[in-house]
């Protein structure tokens, strides 16, 4: 069976990271990579476990971290890949360069699921709210909105999208 992480947990450090720490943690994998999380802590003379050198490391101390805001881009991707894959932050992360799946975690929680919802898209499914969908299908009925085979009155019921040819929420009653 294997030994616990952190034998001696009395003397390990906890909490906020200090500047010596975090130089400790820097020189160290600049001049050996990271190797085995385990060993890293003992070898760099650092009171921390792995698991808390691995994790400053990957989400602040690391330089190709990118920081900063998302782009446009970045929020399109995530938004598709998420429809895609769901709540699998990691690999969302993956196909974003700089990123951690936590920061992507945290800012589709805190903005981007906010967003569809405004747009009235349901953030679990990324489908059309059923509220919506109602409401469009009536302004296409009142304003006589049709085309080919009544096409655009089918795509504002479908739940599976939504059309360019939809018009804009604001304008809805």
């Amino acid at each position: 069976m294997r030994k616990p992480g952190c034998d001696n947990k009395e003397e390990m450090h906890k909490g906020s990271w200090s500047k010596q720490e975090d130089q400790k943690l820097i020189d160290y994998i600049t001049k050996h990579g990271e190797g085995c999380w385990r060993d890293l802590p003992k070898a760099a003379g650092l009171l921390r476990c792995g698991k808390s050198c691995r994790l400053r490391w990957m989400n602040y101390l690391n330089p190709n971290l990118k920081r900063g805001n998302f782009s446009e881009d970045e929020d399109d991707l995530i938004i598709k890949l998420h429809a895609l894959l769901g709540n699998r932050w990691s690999l969302i992360a993956g196909r974003l360069p700089g990123r951690t799946d936590n920061e992507v975690k945290n800012y589709w929680n805190s903005h981007l699921r906010r967003k569809l919802i405004k747009m009235g898209i349901d953030p679990k499914n990324h489908n059309i709210s059923h509220y919506l969908r109602i409401k469009r299908l009536e302004y296409f009925q009142e304003n006589g909105i049709k085309s080919e085979n009544n096409a655009v009155i089918s795509d504002a019921t479908s739940s599976n999208c939504v059309t360019s040819s939809l018009p804009d929420l604001n304008s809805l009653p």
